[in-house]
């Protein structure tokens, strides 16, 4: 065999070689896709709750106004935000805070006793306790979907490759700072210090 086809066999090898990284990167992308569809369809959950949860606190929590404004103003801001892998983290940032305004409404419900024994509310919080577990969940297999894509997409030869299959590094779906720290029971209940 001469220098030729030495030559024809390493080229070969490198297209085999790339072309199997470009089908690795591709992949993973199509996996970052599903995961963060499966994200945004347990958040499109949890923001057709948020209507119920509003209502029925609205009705005893007169003056939590501005709260309540801020869950429906977040709520529609997120669901007009679109969850692509072009918008994933403005999405994560306003779904984040859009978690935090609402525990801090569900919290101050347990000032009003006669919320705590309201059966659609109690029974809009359980479902509000299973919808933020499933988030969870898909959260988890979103972010290991996005590690997997990012090193692909990072580790050499495969910032070459992503360049010419237009994939780009992904954001994690990270807890909002505010989350990382233990909140003041007096914030939740709406009471100064």
């Amino acid at each position: 065999m001469g220098s030729s086809g030495i030559l024809l066999i390493v080229g070969l090898a490198a297209v085999a070689v790339l072309y199997a990284w470009y089908a690795a990167i591709v992949a993973r992308r199509n996996k970052v896709q599903e995961a963060l569809s499966s994200v945004d369809v347990h958040l499109n959950q949890r923001h057709d709750l948020i209507p119920n949860i509003v209502q029925l606190a609205g009705r005893f929590m007169e003056h939590e106004r501005s709260l309540l404004t801020d869950v429906t103003r977040l709520r529609e801001e997120a669901r007009s935000t679109p969850a692509t892998t072009g918008e994933a983290g403005k999405r994560f940032a306003i779904e984040g805070e859009l978690s935090q305004r609402v525990g801090q409404l569900l919290g101050r419900l347990e000032a009003y006793p006669e919320l705590k024994s309201d059966r659609p509310l109690l029974e809009a919080q359980q479902t509000w306790a299973e919808t933020e577990a499933q988030i969870t969940a898909a959260r988890r297999f979103y972010n290991a979907a996005v590690n997997q894509l990012n090193n692909a997409v990072q580790i050499f030869p495969g910032p070459l490759i992503a360049g010419l299959a237009g994939v780009k590094s992904m954001p994690l779906f990270e807890a909002p700072e505010a989350a990382r720290t233990a909140p003041s029971v007096d914030a939740i209940l709406g009471r100064k210090p």
